[in-house]
């Protein structure tokens, strides 16, 4: 049985979801090395330049205890 145009919809939304947050966060994670590597305007910038977020950008540049764990 197949599934319905709906129903497949739906499903590949959710994996477009999760593979949408795993690429940002692979590019967050580049943009704190970046911070660390040289300055935050660097990281911002490299953040921005790949359309993370301001709110994004501020939580995990600025306010590192905020950070997921393992970032």
């Amino acid at each position: 049985m197949q599934n319905s145009p709906v129903e497949r919809t739906a499903a590949e939304a959710v994996l477009d979801d999760a593979r949408t947050d795993a690429q940002q966060r692979v590019i967050v994670d580049a943009g704190i090395a970046v911070q660390d590597s040289t300055n935050t305007m660097s990281a911002v910038e490299y953040l921005r330049r790949r359309d993370i977020g301001a709110d994004v950008i501020e939580r995990v540049l600025l306010e590192p205890h905020r950070r997921r764990s393992g970032s």
